[in-house]
Parts: structure tokens; C-alpha cells; sequence
């Protein structure tokens, strides 16, 4: 073999096995795209499970808690009904003061505790969530806790009008509420604002934040103030969550909900 086919020959082996270390390249990258897709597509299957879940979740407990509400109006409920009229009876037939004193303060208390529980029965009854827009909900739930004069919560949007369906409306609810709770029990504020606004690629966006004596968010165990709770139910809807505290600076609350393209 002359020179010149010897060289030929290692010419084509390298044109062979550049060729053959670029297809094995281009398999890899493949692979890999490939298995990044298989990987994110399951990713996306199993959030799209879990809201779902929590979908389901949520209406069985509203359905749940309506069936307690009206066990308590219809059972409950009407045995009280009975008892306070036979005490009535009973203050109407004695003739004793000292007695009749106290039998009209065993009737006052069970129909207060009457009073109180066709109140609770009408508040599981009563499908608010799913009847009232979610601003509605949030000033209810700001009027009531300003009713206790414990501290002072402000509400602000800027929306006409905000259409959301039941398990985000949920959400935004229970997250708000819990804040509230968390920080009148733990941080001793004065204030709390809250603030759900929209804007050109935002659907909603719920900033909460407090004038108390704040915490060091690292030091937080699943026994604190519900963080990790506010934050599941921001994170199974999909929602961006973020929340900063510093020592004798207050709490912060961020959660945002992007349009979907």
C-alpha cells in the first residue's frame, strides 16, 4: 500500500470517527433534552394532580362542613328549641322566687348557647366562598377582626371586579385570615394592611404585612405561624410565595398569581 492510500485510509478513519464521536453527541444532547421533557412533563402531571386534589380536597370540606351545619340546625337545634320552651314552662308554673331566679338564668344561657349555635349553623350553611367575590370575603373578614378593637386592619385593591373560582378564592381567604390570626397571637402589632391588585401580566396579587415585633423566618418550625401551611396552598395553585420578617420590623406576606398564557 503506497503512501498516498495510507493516507486516504487515516483520512476516512478520522472522518469516521469524528462523524461517529459527533452522533454519539448528538445522542446524548437528545437524551438528555428527552429525558429533561419526560422529567417536566411529570413534574407538571403530578401539580396538576395535587390541584386537583386540593380541588377536591376543599369541596368535600365545604360539603362536609354544610352537612355538620345542618345536623346542628336540625337536630341539635331543635332539641335546644325544646328544652328552653319546657323551662319557660317550668318559670311559668313556680312560684317560688329564689328558684324562678335561677330557672330564668338556665333559660337565659340556653338561649343564648340557641343563639350562638343557629349563628354557627348558618355560617357552615351558608356557601359565602362560592356566592361572594373574593373581595367581599377579604373585607368581611377585615370588618370582623376590626370589631374586636384588638388592631386595626386596612384593606385596599384596585379592582372592579375580580372573578375567581372556588379553590382560589379559598386560598386567598384562608391565607389571609391565618395571617391575621398569626400576627394579633404572636407579633403584638397595631396595624395590618393588605393589598390585592392586579396589573398587566399579574391575574392577582396579595401583599400582607404587619407593624409587630417580626421573627427570624430561619428559626420557624412547623409549629410557629403557619408558614409552611400558607405556603402549600400558595404553591399547589401555583402561586409565587415570599415572606420576609426581621426582629422589631414586622412581617411581610407576598404571593403572586401570573396570568396564564
Amino acid at each position: 500500500m503506497g503512501k498516498t492510500e495510507l493516507l486516504i485510509v487515516i483520512i476516512l478513519f478520522n472522518i469516521l470517527f469524528v462523524m461517529f464521536i459527533v452522533a454519539v453527541m448528538v445522542y446524548i444532547i437528545n437524551y438528555r433534552q428527552r429525558k429533561k421533557e419526560y422529567l417536566n412533563e411529570i413534574e407538571m402531571k403530578n401539580e396538576l394532580h395535587q390541584r386537583e386534589l386540593l380541588s377536591t380536597q376543599l369541596e368535600i370540606q365545604q360539603a362536609t362542613m354544610q352537612q355538620i351545619g345542618r345536623e346542628l340546625h336540625d337536630n341539635i337545634g331543635q332539641k335546644l328549641t325544646l328544652v328552653s320552651l319546657y323551662v319557660q314552662q317550668m318559670l311559668y308554673e313556680n312560684k317560688a322566687p329564689e328558684a324562678s331566679e335561677r330557672i330564668d338564668q338556665v333559660s337565659q344561657i340556653i338561649n343564648q348557647s340557641l343563639q350562638d349555635l343557629r349563628s354557627l349553623s348558618k355560617t357552615l350553611t351558608d356557601d359565602n366562598i362560592n356566592q361572594k367575590e373574593i373581595i367581599t370575603l377579604i373585607q368581611e373578614e377585615v370588618d370582623n377582626t376590626n370589631s374586636f378593637r384588638k388592631c386595626k386592619v386596612s384593606f385596599e385593591h384596585n379592582f372592579s371586579q375580580l372573578d375567581l373560582g372556588f379553590v382560589h378564592k379559598n386560598v386567598l381567604l384562608r391565607i389571609t385570615q391565618e395571617f391575621i390570626q398569626n400576627s394579633i397571637k404572636h407579633s403584638g402589632c397595631q396595624n395590618i394592611f393588605i393589598n390585592l391588585n392586579t396589573s398587566e401580566d399579574i391575574l392577582w396579587e396579595l401583599t400582607i404585612c404587619d407593624d409587630g415585633k417580626g421573627f427570624d423566618t430561619k428559626k420557624v418550625t412547623s409549629n410557629g405561624i403557619g408558614l409552611t401551611n400558607m405556603k402549600n396552598r400558595a404553591e399547589i395553585i401555583g402561586a409565587q410565595f415570599s415572606l420576609e420578617s426581621k426582629e422589631n420590623e414586622g412581617t411581610t406576606l407576598h404571593i403572586i398569581f401570573k396570568k396564564q398564557s
